[in-house]
C-alpha cells in the first residue's frame, strides 16, 4: 500500500481531506497528520510515507521549508503542495524543490484522489525499476569483483601503460589519481573455529573493512585464497603515512572483535608512479611471505626488513640432526604458497636456520635432502603417478655451492607447487564441466543460483566462484546469464512466443527484469531483437 501523510494547519480542511477519501478502499494507507511543518517533520521521518500532502502557508514551518527538508532526507518521497494562493513564485519554488504536484485550494476529494492515483502509479513504476536495477547489480556483483581482480594483476605487473591503467580504473569506477602509492597484502587465518565459522566471520570482517574504507584513499581487491590487497593513495608521503597508520589501527581494532581469527599483512615501499607500483607489490609480497614463519598476527612493513632482523645464531654442525629440521613450514608453503613467493620464502627459511649455518657444505646438504623428502611426501599425498619419474631431475647431488643450493631449493619447491596446481586444475576442470552440464539442464529454473550450483558439486560458493573464473575466464553468474539470454534469443528468432512467455522459459519469472537484463546485455529490447 502507498503510505500518505497530511500536513494542514486548518483543522476543518484537514479533517475534510482525511474523512472524505476512502483511503484503504483505494489502496492507500493514511499514516498520520500534523498542523504544521515543525510538528510534521519528525513524524514523517518516523513513518517514511510515499506521499506527503502539505499546505504551503503554515505557522512555525511552511510547506516549502518542510518540502526542502523532506527532499534532502528522503528524496524518494513524493510531495503534493496545496495552496489557496495562485502565486507563480510559490509554484516556481516548489518545482525547484522537486515537488510532484502544486494544487490550488479548494480541491475536492475526487480531484485529490485523481492526482494521488497518477502519482502512485509513478511511485510503483519507480519502485519496480529500482528493484530490477538492485537485483541486476546484486547478481552482477561477482563480475565486478572478478574485473577488479584482473585489473589488480595488470596494475602490479605493469602489464599496461599508465594511460590505459587509468582508463581501465575509471571503467570500474576507481580513481587512481595520486602523488604516491603503496600496496598492502593481507590474509586472515583461523586458530580455533571450523571452516564454516571462519568463512562466516570473514564475511563480517570484510563488510566492516568495506564500511570503513574511503576509496579516495584506499581501494580493496580480492585475491581469492591469498586474502585481500589494498592500494593506498596519497597526495604526499606524509599523508600516505597517516592513511596507512590509521588503516592499520582500524584493521587491528576490527580483528580484535573476532576471537580466534588472526591476520598477517605486508606493506610495500612507496611508489611515485603508477608503473612503479609493481615494485611496491614485490616488496609487500616479500614482507607478506613472513607469514609462513609465525602463528602470530602482525603487520610487516618492507622497510622494517633488514639484516638486523635476521637470525645471527652460530650453528654447530657436529650437533646437527636432520630430524630437527622443521618440515612443517615447507609443507605449509607447498600446500598454500604461490610460485611468485618461492624465492622470498626460501630466503626467509634459510635465514631462519642461521646465517652462518648455510655456509657449511654439510649443513647445506642436510637442508637439500630434507626439502627433497618434504616435496616427495607432499607429492605422495596428491597424485598416484610414478613419483620417482616426476622428480627424476631433482634428486639431490652431493656437492653444491650456496647459490646452487638456493636455486635447487627454489626449483624443487616450485615443482611441488606445479604438481599441486596441475592436479587441482585437472580436478577443477571436471567440476566446471559438471557445473556447465547442471546449468544446461536447469537454466529454466528461476531458483537456480550460485549457492544451489555450489551445493550440487559439493563446493563452497566462494571457492566455486573462484575456480570457475580461473578455469573459464568468466564468472559463474555471467556464464549463467549469457546462457539464458542466448536461449532467449533462440526462442525469439525461432518461435512466435511472447517475450513474457520466453522470460519464464529461460528462468526469469519477472518479465520486466528479463526485458531489463536483455537490453542491458544486448543493447536492444527483446522486441527490437526479434524485428532485427
Amino acid at each position: 500500500m502507498i503510505k500518505v501523510f497530511l500536513v494542514e494547519d486548518e483543522f476543518v480542511i484537514r479533517e475534510g481531506i482525511k474523512k472524505n477519501i476512502d483511503w484503504e478502499g483505494h489502496g492507500y494507507q493514511f499514516v498520520g497528520e500534523a498542523s504544521d511543518g515543525e510538528i510534521a517533520y519528525p513524524l514523517i521521518k518516523k513513518e517514511k510515507p510515499d506521499i506527503v500532502i502539505t499546505d504551503i502557508r503554515m505557522p512555525f514551518m511552511n510547506g516549502l521549508e518542510l518540502s526542502k527538508l523532506i527532499k534532502k532526507e528522503m528524496p524518494l518521497t513524493e510531495i503534493i503542495i496545496l495552496s489557496g494562493f495562485e502565486e507563480f513564485e510559490y509554484a516556481k519554488e516548489a518545482i525547484k524543490l522537486g515537488v510532484a504536484q502544486y494544487l490550488t485550494k479548494p480541491i475536492s476529494g475526487d480531484e485529490l484522489l485523481k492526482e494521488l492515483d497518477l502519482l502512485s502509479a509513478k511511485i510503483e513504476e519507480n519502485k519496480r525499476e529500482r528493484e530490477i536495477r538492485e537485483k541486476y547489480l546484486s547478481e552482477m556483483k561477482e563480475d565486478t569483483v572478478n574485473e577488479r581482480k584482473v585489473f589488480f594483476e595488470k596494475l602490479v605487473r605493469a602489464a599496461e601503460p599508465a594511460a590505459k591503467l587509468i582508463q581501465s580504473a575509471e571503467d570500474l569506477n576507481m580513481n587512481l589519481s595520486a602523488v604516491v602509492y603503496s600496496i598492502m597484502l593481507c590474509k586472515a587465518f583461523v586458530h580455533t573455529h571450523s571452516q564454516y565459522e571462519f568463512s562466516q566471520r570473514l564475511v563480517s570482517i570484510e563488510e566492516e573493512i568495506e564500511e570503513y574504507i574511503d576509496e579516495d584513499y584506499v581501494i580493496m581487491f580480492d585475491r581469492d585464497l591469498e586474502g585481500k590487497a589494498f592500494l593506498f593513495k596519497g597526495d604526499s608521503k606524509e599523508q600516505l603515512d597517516r592513511i596507512i597508520n590509521e588503516f592499520c589501527e582500524k584493521l587491528k581494532e576490527i580483528f580484535k572483535e573476532y576471537e580466534g581469527i588472526g591476520y598477517f599483512a605486508g606493506i610495500g615501499v612507496y611508489a611515485e608512479r603508477l608503473t612503479d607500483i609493481t615494485y611496491s607489490y614485490e616488496t609487500a609480497n616479500k614482507a607478506f611471505t613472513k607469514r609462513y614463519f609465525t602463528d602470530e598476527s602482525a603487520i610487516i612493513r618492507s622497510d622494517d626488513i633488514s639484516v638486523s632482523d635476521l637470525s645471527q645464531e652460530q650453528f654447530n654442525v657436529e650437533n646437527l640432526d636432520v630430524k630437527n629440521l622443521d618440515r612443517s613450514k615447507i609443507k605449509e608453503f607447498l600446500k598454500f604458497g604461490d610460485g611468485n613467493e618461492t624465492e622470498y620464502f626460501v630466503d626467509e627459511y634459510i635465514q631462519g636456520l642461521g646465517v652462518n649455518a648455510i655456509k657449511s657444505q654439510m649443513f647445506r646438504q642436510y637442508i637439500i635432502m630434507d626439502i627433497y623428502f618434504s616435496v616427495v611426501e607432499f607429492v605422495n599425498t596428491i597424485i598416484s603417478d610414478d613419483k620417482e619419474a616426476i622428480l627424476e631431475g631433482f634428486k639431490p647431488d652431493l656437492v653444491r655451492t650456496e647459490e646452487e643450493s638456493r636455486n635447487y631449493i627454489v626449483s624443487i619447491i616450485n615443482k611441488g607447487i606445479e604438481i599441486r596446481e596441475g592436479n587441482v586444475s585437472g580436478h577443477n576442470s571436471d567440476v566446471v564441466d559438471r557445473v556447465k552440464k547442471y546449468i544446461e539442464e536447469n537454466y529454466a529454473d528461476d531458483e537456480l543460483s550460485l549457492n544451489r550450483i555450489a551445493s550440487h558439486v559439493n563446493f563452497s560458493p566462494n571457492h566455486l566462484s573462484m575456480v570457475f573464473s580461473q578455469q573459464t575466464g568468466n564468472t559463474l553468474i555471467k556464464y549463467l546469464t549469457d546462457f539464458r539470454i542466448n536461449k532467449a534469443k533462440e526462442y525469439l528468432k525461432c518461435t512466435n512466443k511472447k517475450s513474457s512467455e520466453i522470460s519464464v522459459l529461460v528462468g526469469y519469472k519477472d518479465p520486466h527484469y528479463f526485458s531489463y537484463l536483455f537490453k542491458k546485455t544486448q543493447g536492444v529490447t527483446p522486441t527490437q531483437f526479434r524485428e532485427g
